[in-house]
């Protein structure tokens, strides 16, 4: 007769392991069921649409008392200029996915019950990448449509009905999506908060101001090609004669293959470390 254990479970019966879909919910209770969660993306919106709003209404004033230049006034890049704040919350939240757990030590636990590491590093970026990418284009949307709203009248608008204005809109989320992606990779691999936050901003912000120092002619083909800097040009308003900087989906393209090698090296630290 088989043994019982005391919760009524067979004990000679092995235990299932746990499978992708296992994987997917378990990552999904854990990242919801975090104050932080709710507190980044609360930011997150309030700085995408509230900020959104208000620099958009700030340059239309600017435009109407002639301190905006009219020939390259972009309004899609006026409403959708506070993206650039909210980066620093995907950032902040992606890098808190991972490395919060291993600051609590609930990394063991975790590991425990989902031993094939690439499993667990993949249903942890899948979830990820759903939440940042949904709350992203929401953002990225509201921002716009908000933005264009409080432009007012006597200054130019642009309309959702333009394929490059709902390109630049739609990758607004991609970018913010790419940038959650790149910090949990960064937080793979340095495991501390702090840590990967402050190499985050070393890579969105700090490098491109260090490369004002450089001459010239080397800082237009550094600026064009740097992963977060090319990765922009998904939500701008890229004109035919912008020589200097990649296309929006070719610039994207230089971002996603960045972010696809810092996971890789992410998951060479967690197969290789111990938890």
């Amino acid at each position: 007769m088989a043994a019982v254990t005391s919760s009524g479970l067979d004990a000679s019966r092995p235990a299932r392991a746990a499978g992708m879909l296992d994987a997917l919910r378990s990552e999904w209770l854990k990242l919801w069921s975090l104050r932080s969660t709710w507190i980044t993306l609360g930011v997150a919106v309030l700085l995408g649409i509230g900020g959104g709003a208000g620099i958009s209404a700030a340059a239309a004033s600017a435009y109407r008392h002639g301190h905006l230049g009219r020939h390259g006034w972009q309004p899609v890049e006026v409403s959708l200029i506070s993206l650039f704040f909210v980066q620093w919350a995907m950032a902040i939240l992606g890098a808190l996915s991972i490395t919060g757990e291993y600051g609590s030590g609930m990394v063991r636990t975790s590991l425990a019950a989902v031993p094939r590491r690439a499993r667990f590093l993949v249903a942890k970026a899948a979830v990820l990448t759903v939440v940042v990418l949904v709350v992203g284009e929401v953002i990225a949307f509201g921002s716009f449509v908000v933005g264009q709203a409080v432009l007012g009248a006597g200054v130019p608008h642009a309309s959702l009905s333009d394929a490059t204005t709902l390109r630049a809109v739609v990758g607004g989320g991609l970018y913010l999506t790419a940038i959650g992606l790149l910090s949990i990779g960064v937080g793979f691999l340095v495991r501390s908060t702090a840590a990967a936050i402050a190499i985050v901003v070393g890579v969105l912000f700090v490098f491109p101001i260090v490369l004002e120092a450089i001459p010239v002619s080397w800082l237009k083909t550094v600026d064009k090609w740097w992963p977060t800097q090319a990765g922009k040009q998904i939500y701008s308003q890229v004109g035919p004669h912008a020589s200097d900087v990649l296309g929006p989906w070719a610039g994207f393209g230089i971002l996603c293959a960045f972010v696809a090698v810092v996971l890789a090296l992410g998951y060479v630290a967690l197969s290789s470390r111990d938890a």
